[in-house]
């Protein structure tokens, strides 16, 4: 099953700052993997909790996360946000 990508702004935004800092390949590589299977490994998840449970983070780079949940009945992987979860 190949799930398809839905974008929050703030993922539309965060993209934008990656193409700037050179990092849009390393994402575009995570994206890929979360199109085929959001709970592949390698690369690992992480699942999430707090005010974002239920969601799972990737590291783009040491700093940077990927954070999406997955919407399964749908088949959808819900980007929220590609730059980092802690602001």
């Amino acid at each position: 099953m190949t799930y398809q990508l839905a974008f929050t702004t703030r993922a539309r935004k965060d993209a934008k700052k990656l193409a700037r800092s050179g990092l849009q390949a390393q994402a575009q590589r995570l994206l890929e993997v979360l199109q085929e299977n959001p709970f592949r490994n390698p690369p690992p998840h992480e699942k999430l909790v707090g005010d974002l449970q239920g969601c799972y983070s990737r590291r783009i780079n040491l700093q940077l996360r990927l954070v999406y949940e997955v919407l399964e009945p749908d088949g959808i992987v819900r980007v929220l946000a590609m730059w980092s979860h802690y602001e």
